[in-house]
């Protein structure tokens, strides 16, 4: 659907592109944020497994939403724009919230023991995200394009061939449910992991002075709350901080759709973006012990892809005529990108679930996926807010 969303912006609602891209972003955003809800939803109350269920249905209904505002019969402009943010919100919040339940579901069914073979498991997902990535980059534009509707563009069919697949994909999940082991939710454990680093925070404040130091600030806690506690918080601290920096990635990263899409526009020629993940399954194995590492490494991708980026569009010729320049000359920044995002995302998303507390698993990956959130939100506040005079100016500068 992200493949044609700022077409759709640009060619149906008629919005200029600075308002399509703080939209989308602001979209992206949304779907980022909202894994903190369904986090919460699965570790407290419902269960990854009913949690997947309930907000799917709520994806699904958000996709039909927007197939509905995409049928130019229907109403008027403001009436496309009102049901196409209706089903934007729905679409953000179904995605977002089952995007933790996924991962740390996936992991449930892999005991201690078989750490090896859960991150091949990660590595398998990952690809199969990518994959279908990939078929709906393709297929997407497709449908909008070469199938003709209400005698222009088909957005609806764009919009609500992913609706029935999800469809499909709910009844397949849900038909192998007697297999699947199922972690009980264990309480509102988000709300008691903020009471314990409040009561630590207030007491250390009020007896500071008359007590002894203590290794820990958490440790100020123990009056209240349970040693065990108290040391899984400290652990899903210390990766939290670890995810400080990672924002700047995914501002960088999340960029490609709005900036490359208007070119793009221009160049009629097709494009695929690579898959990496399976081939990299080996490389993966082999630099298992590397962890951490793995996510510099990705992450300085980004850096190559921004100089490659760079050399395309800051030499631009005004008397040059439409279509000279291939479309093909951007795929090594695509294969850097794709390249750069698998050592950064498989890594990350194995390291999130194998460093969280048993009760804490959706959490931390509601946890990780807030990092891809807080990325868009630079972008609307640096780009949209700050202006660049220049586009490849918008890639390097939040970083």
């Amino acid at each position: 659907m992200k493949a044609v969303l700022t077409l759709y912006f640009l060619t149906y609602l008629h919005w200029d592109k600075d308002l399509s891209t703080a939209v989308y972003h602001a979209f992206s955003g949304l779907c980022y944020f909202t894994p903190i809800l369904g986090a919460l939803i699965a570790d407290s109350w419902l269960g990854k497994f009913k949690t997947i269920i309930y907000l799917s249905i709520v994806y699904v209904i958000g996709h039909v939403v927007k197939s509905v505002g995409a049928i130019p019969t229907v109403g008027n402009n403001s009436m496309h724009i009102a049901l196409s943010m209706l089903g934007l919100i729905l679409i953000a919040f179904g995605t977002g919230g089952i995007k933790p339940c996924v991962a740390a579901f996936g992991g449930d069914q892999f005991d201690e023991e078989h750490g090896s073979e859960r991150q091949k498991f990660f590595s398998i997902f990952y690809m199969s995200i990518n994959a279908g990535s990939l078929l709906s980059t393709v297929i997407t534009p497709i449908l909008r394009g070469d199938v003709q509707c209400f005698g222009g563009d088909c957005y609806a069919l764009a919009f609500g061939v992913p609706a029935l697949l999800m469809i499909v994909a709910l009844v397949v999940f849900t038909a192998g449910s007697v297999l699947y082991k199922r972690n009980p939710p264990q309480g509102n454990i988000l709300l008691e992991v903020c009471n314990c680093i409040g009561f630590a925070i207030k007491n250390r404040w009020r007896r500071w002075k008359y007590d002894p130091q203590r290794k820990h600030w958490l440790d100020w806690a123990e009056e209240n709350y349970s040693k065990r506690l108290i040391e899984e918080i400290k652990m899903v601290l210390r990766v939290l901080v670890l995810y400080i920096p990672l924002p700047m990635f995914w501002a960088l990263f999340d960029q490609q759709v709005c900036e490359d899409t208007t070119p793009m526009i221009q160049l009629h020629n097709s494009y695929n973006i690579p898959c990496f993940p399976l081939s990299l399954i080996q490389i993966n194995d082999q630099c298992s012990d590397l962890g951490l590492g793995l996510l510099d490494f990705g992450a300085s991708y980004t850096v190559i892809l921004m100089e490659e980026s760079g050399k395309i569009v800051a030499h631009k010729m005004e008397d040059v005529s439409a279509n000279d320049v291939h479309i093909a000359w951007q795929i090594p920044q695509y294969v850097l990108i794709t390249i750069g995002e698998v050592m950064f995302s498989i890594t990350g998303l194995e390291f999130s679930y194998s460093q969280a507390p048993a009760n804490m698993k959706s959490v931390l990956q509601a946890g990780w996926l807030l990092t891809v959130a807080f990325g868009n939100v630079i972008v609307l506040i640096v780009a949209e807010g700050a202006g660049y005079p220049l586009p490849w100016a918008s890639f390097v500068l939040p970083f």
